[in-house]
């Protein structure tokens, strides 16, 4: 066992002394032991709950023949970060969680893994350390939130934030506001709608790093904590098996990701996350490959920010797992990859015997007949930038207006709450980048207001930051290269045209190439005011297009 450095021999005395202070015997010395990364924290409401997880996890190792040995990691709750410079470590955070996952299991030799996330970076975070470090390893997360109710209907978050927009607006009460704020998240687990959150646990399921049901179970049932159970068994079956990272994550396994992606309308989030756990895992996954797929695959499942369904409806349809079946129905799908279940998808699939076609449409009755996301190119993003396409209203699919143009997101909300954007008008954050930012900040509070105040079928927004998975509207973000290492978009001025065409994949500036050439040379290098950290993040981190991993 990889674990034996630390345990066997007579040099190891020492460090079987400390182990010996753990309360463990020879027994437990003798089994594999197996780390348990554990995310729970009191600060995020998909953290709450995850010691019940963990407990959960003890149980099927132990159950199983392993010796179970729990640390912790750090997490940011993007909801709670919106709008302000908390933002700024959302994203970084995610290098933190990767690195402290490796420092702890390479420090110690364990010899397998089970990683416990919940929420936006967390996730990811967690998927990249698996790859890097290559050993058995399984990933549970905490589960989705309940939608909330309010007078009837089915709310969540992103409501909340679009209700800031309506009374900023006049449209509603503050007292309506409170209300809404205080119905919309009835309790533990990641956000309701396919946001990052859940977007990225749906896709740990297709990758084959998490058990079916990963995405969907919602935090509340017992379901999830069977499936916590069932993943401590199954990762002893992983590390007598020797199955590993390296084994599941391929090519295929990253197109069958992408192609779940689609059909699902996922987070933008996703094409900043997938090409960074593909590049811990040694595979280039280029953004050019998700509009590839994009134009194979239609859009069967329609949820919140961009439907009305939510995760929990998702769960009671058929979860992931039915997702991918219908996709198997148009030869979509690559089956033979390996999973953590020990067996391929093909024979996962098999244990599929439900799907409630109102909420998971068949192949040839889709919400959209192309992919729910789409990577934008041009002269101003010369290496790519992302929308979620499926929760764009149609008639700005293609939508040629001028450009407003703010150097933060401050200075947006700021504009549109003071009623400065008018319809057709393209609003532009710059120096929001993975280096600008730092931190690429996620701004749903911008796309929000439009949305609250009726302007999201009238209004673009475009920037080298981020959007939030509960956008919804013509939100155009990763612009890349970003206007900090040098990109167009730092050349835009303002009422210059910006041309919109997501059908044909393009985003670009009204202005001839010589035109565009003078403009970038009279462009003053931008370096943010941050120390500490984010300093050093800033220096190090890389383009979005390629997954803002550090160089």
């Amino acid at each position: 066992m990889r674990s034996d450095k630390i345990k066997k021999g007579i040099e190891r005395a020492p460090h079987r002394s400390l182990l010996y202070a753990l309360g463990l015997d020879d027994d437990d010395l003798d089994k594999p032991m197996i780390g348990i990364a554990n995310s729970a924290n009191d600060i995020i409401p998909g953290h709450k709950h995850l010691d019940r997880i963990k407990d959960a996890v003890e149980h099927g190792i132990t159950a199983a023949g392993g010796t179970a040995l729990t640390f912790s990691t750090i997490g940011v709750c993007d909801g709670i970060a919106m709008g302000h410079s908390g933002m700024n470590y959302s994203l970084a955070s995610r290098e933190i969680i990767a690195d402290s996952v490796e420092a702890v299991v390479n420090g110690h030799q364990l010899d397998g893994l089970v990683l416990i996330p919940n929420c936006d970076k967390i996730v990811p975070g967690m998927m990249m350390a698996a790859a890097r470090l290559d050993i058995p390893a399984v990933v549970i997360s905490g589960g989705p939130m309940e939608h909330g109710s309010r007078c009837g209907k089915a709310i969540d978050l992103h409501n909340v934030f679009e209700a800031v927009g309506s009374v900023i607006s006049g449209e509603m009460e503050e007292e309506e506001l409170d209300q809404i704020a205080r119905s919309a998240c009835p309790g533990v687990g990641s956000c309701a709608g396919m946001f990052t959150a859940n977007s990225m646990n749906s896709l740990a399921e297709v990758l084959g790093l998490a058990l079916p049901g990963n995405g969907t179970i919602p935090a509340v049932k017992a379901d999830r904590i069977r499936l916590a159970k069932a993943a401590g068994k199954a990762v002893m079956k992983l590390v007598e098996k020797d199955i590993r990272p390296s084994d599941i994550l391929t090519e295929k396994s990253f197109a069958n990701a992408i192609t779940v992606d689609m059909s699902l309308g996922c987070s933008t989030n996703t094409a900043l996350h997938l090409p960074a756990i593909a590049h811990e895992a040694g595979i280039d996954l280029p953004l050019d490959k998700f509009n590839e797929i994009s134009d194979q695959v239609p859009h069967i499942c329609s949820l919140t920010p961009a439907g009305k369904n939510h995760m929990e409806n998702l769960n009671a349809a058929g979860g992931i797992h039915a997702v991918i079946n219908e996709l198997v129905k148009g030869d979509l799908i690559n089956l033979d990859t390996v999973t953590v279940t020990g067996r391929s998808l093909k024979e996962n699939l098999k244990a599929i015997n439900f799907v409630d076609h109102e909420i998971i449409r068949s192949l040839d009755n889709p919400y959209h007949d192309r992919g729910g996301l789409a990577i934008l190119k041009g002269n101003l993003a010369p290496e790519g930038s992302v929308v979620k396409r499926a929760a764009v209203a149609p008639q700005m699919m293609e939508h040629r207006g001028p450009a407003r143009i703010y150097n933060s997101e401050e200075e947006s909300i700021a504009a549109i709450n003071n009623g400065e954007i008018k319809p057709g008008d393209v609003v532009v954050i710059k120096n929001e980048g993975p280096k600008g930012g730092p931190g690429m900040r996620e701004m749903l509070s911008p796309t929000s207001a439009l949305a609250g105040m009726g302007l999201d079928d009238s209004v673009a927004l475009i920037t080298d930051g981020r959007f939030s998975g509960a956008t919804r509207g013509a939100a155009i973000g990763h612009v890349s290269p970003e206007a900090a290492a040098g990109g167009p978009i730092a050349a835009l001025e303002e009422g210059d045209i910006i041309h919109i065409d997501m059908d044909k994949f393009i985003l670009e500036v009204e202005l001839s190439e010589a035109e565009l050439a003078a403009r970038m040379d009279k462009v003053e290098p931008f370096v943010p005011a941050v120390s500490g950290y984010l300093k050093r993040y800033a220096k190090l981190v890389g383009s979005a297009s390629k997954g803002a991993v550090l160089d």
